[in-house]
């Protein structure tokens, strides 16, 4: 087989993310204890509030805590402490006390696809958070390069296959998230494979392109399946 460059995404596709961040929020609903808004309408404003925020700020866990201070601070129908404050914050920086879990497959996959390809670690977050994360996972040894960037958009997957050399007919994007994994990467001119995630953030959400060819587009269901095509 022909040896391919592998970009593959870690939060949500590697490793569990997105669930930790509805339990924080599930936590700030709770304490919030509003008298007229259901959690959807809830979630509706904390999502507004991180579509502006992201542009400015980027994402994780910090991050997610300010997004929910401000929630408090829009919605909160007492007067507000800073003790208050204080216990929306700890909803986010929880989220960082979670294990590591990874996603069904990835272990004994990601050795597999090492010995014969190059593999990229390419995720956008907070730097010191996702080193974190890649550390605590234990996967860091199987790939040739790890790239954290504020966002992933046709000019970071661009800039990274310019830096990397990679040949784009051999170069395929692998995550969960239509618009950071899938999209961007196939309007770069790579491939691509789109493992769906139930719990995907909904800010990621967005309609697959269809990819100009060659560019090619793959669909599986479960990480472990990669050793089928690579």
């Amino acid at each position: 087989m022909t040896r391919q460059h592998l970009i593959i995404d870690a939060d949500d596709t590697l490793w569990e993310n997105n669930i930790f961040f509805e339990q924080a929020f599930d936590e700030f609903v709770a304490f919030l204890d509003h008298s007229d808004l259901t959690p959807p309408q809830v979630r509706d404003v904390l999502d507004a509030i991180e579509a502006v925020n992201a542009k400015i700020h980027g994402y994780g866990s910090k991050n997610f805590g300010r997004n929910l201070v401000q929630t408090y601070e829009k919605l909160a129908q007492r007067p507000i402490g800073d003790d208050d404050l204080a216990i929306v914050v700890s909803f986010a920086e929880r989220i960082l006390d979670h294990p590591i879990i990874l996603r069904p497959g990835v272990g004994e996959t990601i050795a597999y696809l090492n010995r014969s390809h190059e593999l990229t670690l390419f995720t956008k977050g907070h730097p010191d958070e996702q080193r974190m994360k890649i550390d605590r996972s234990g996967l860091g040894r199987f790939f040739h390069h790890a790239e954290i960037v504020k966002e992933k958009d046709v000019a970071a997957y661009l800039n990274l296959g310019a830096a990397k050399a990679f040949h784009a007919p051999h170069t395929w994007m692998i995550g969960n998230s239509p618009k950071s994994d899938i999209n961007p990467a196939l309007a770069a001119g790579y491939n691509a494979v789109f493992l769906p995630h139930p719990r995907t953030w909904i800010l990621e959400h967005e309609e697959l392109s269809r990819p100009e060819a060659p560019a090619r587009l793959i669909i599986l269901d479960h990480f472990g399946e990669l050793r089928q095509h690579f």
